[in-house]
This record gives C-alpha cells, sequence and structure tokens, in this order.
C-alpha cells in the first residue's frame, strides 16, 4: 500500500522557539541563556531537568545541541561520546535512568572533567536525581547543580497550542478535530504536531476538508502494517 505521510525525522527542527513553554517559563528562560553564552559566562554549569516521558526533555537538549561546540549524548550512545575534548564546552546527557553500568562509569568521569575545565552539563532523567536508579556517585554529581521538573501540557494547553499552529497554517480544522486527536494519538507535541502536518498533506491529496471522518482514516492509515 502507498506509504503516507507521518516522518518523525521530517518534522520541524527542535528549538527553543519551537518548544511548548507551558509552565516552564523559568526553564526556558534559563535555557536561553545557555544557548547564548560560553559556559564561562554563566553562574551556574549544571542543570538536571527531570519529567515523564513525552514533557519535552529530549526536546530541549536537542534543541541546545544545534548551538556550537556542544554535543547531545543519548543513553546508548559509543562510550567516545563521553569522552571530554576541549573543542566541546556544553554535554547535554539524555535519558540518565537508562545508561548502562558502562556509561555510568563514564558519565561520572565526564562530569568531573566538564567541572574541572569550566564546561557545562545538563542533563535528564525521568526521575529526580535523588531517586534516579544509577550509581551513587553519579546520582550525587547530577544532583549539584540546578534540578528543575520539565512540566508536561495539560491536554487545554496541547489544544491551545495545535489550534494557534493550526491557524498560522490558515488550516480550517471542523470542531473536535484536535481534541479527539490528543486523546487517540501520541500525547507528545512533537508526534501531535507531525500528525498535524500529515493531516494537512492527507486533506489535500484526497481533496477533503479536515474532519473528524478524515482524521480517523489517517489514523487508521497509520495504524496499518508498513
Amino acid at each position: 500500500m502507498r506509504q503516507l505521510l507521518l516522518d518523525l525525522g521530517a518534522a520541524k527542527p527542535q528549538t527553543l522557539d519551537t518548544f511548548v513553554i507551558g509552565q516552564n517559563e523559568e526553564l526556558t528562560q534559563l535555557l536561553r541563556l545557555f544557548e547564548l553564552y560560553a559556559a564561562t559566562a554563566l553562574s551556574e554549569r549544571f542543570v538536571y531537568l527531570w519529567g515523564e516521558p513525552g514533557s519535552g526533555k529530549t526536546h530541549l537538549l536537542r534543541a541546545l545541541a544545534a548551538r556550537p561546540n556542544a554535543r547531545h549524548i543519548a543513553a546508548d550512545a559509543e562510550a567516545a561520546a563521553f569522552l571530554f575534548v576541549p573543542e566541546i564546552t556544553l554535554y547535554l546527557l539524555d535519558d540518565c535512568e537508562k545508561l548502562p553500568p558502562e556509561s555510568q562509569i563514564a558519565a561520572f568521569s565526564l562530569f568531573n572533567q566538564v567541572r574541572e575545565n569550566g564546561a557545562s552539563l545538563i542533563a535528564t532523567g525521568a526521575v529526580a536525581p535523588a531517586v534516579l536508579p544509577v550509581r551513587e556517585d553519579l546520582r550525587t554529581r547530577l544532583g549539584w547543580g540546578l534540578i528543575y521538573q520539565v512540566h508536561g501540557l495539560t491536554d487545554e494547553e496541547k489544544i491551545a497550542a495545535l489550534t494557534h499552529a493550526a491557524h498560522a497554517r490558515g488550516l480550517a480544522l471542523s470542531p473536535g478535530v484536535i481534541p479527539y486527536l490528543i486523546t487517540h494519538f501520541q500525547r507528545d507535541m512533537r508526534s501531535l504536531s507531525a500528525m498535524l502536518d500529515a493531516l494537512d498533506r492527507y486533506s489535500l491529496e484526497t481533496q477533503r476538508s479536515i474532519t473528524l471522518p478524515l482524521l480517523r482514516s489517517l489514523l487508521q492509515l497509520e495504524d496499518e502494517p508498513k
């Protein structure tokens, strides 16, 4: 069957400007400082972000990874990614609760080298550092700096953000389309925004208005085996 539509890899770039702030105003302002200034100009060089899946932690790290001299490190990254190099001044360690034992040792070493050499490190996890399921020395290090909970958007905030995005693109959506989408599809904003884009393309391809039946049809296509 003809392959449609939903391609998260082709979704909009993850930037601080495309992050829907919600209840994370103070955190977003802080991260803009990391985006704009060198580590030596910052009063705080270590930040730990925690929150439930889909709250936007990886979005924030990937946004900062676009700045020069920054490196995003996934939990399953190769050992070389954890090596300190002077050219990198901002290290972005994602999903710390998923770090395998060898990578926990490497992350501990990296943290110490970052501290000794005046660089910065921002880490994320699903839970607060005090209860992070990693070795004690790493857990202690991750709790040294600023700690922020990344608050996920409420359903009302998601509806407002998606409605605003649709209006900005001139999309005419029938009532109920967005509420139905956020309750019958993946709930993170990146996936929801990608589905809104796919819905726009599907509407153009089928020459149909964006209504609940059209959305249901698209969701059924996405559920079919590829």
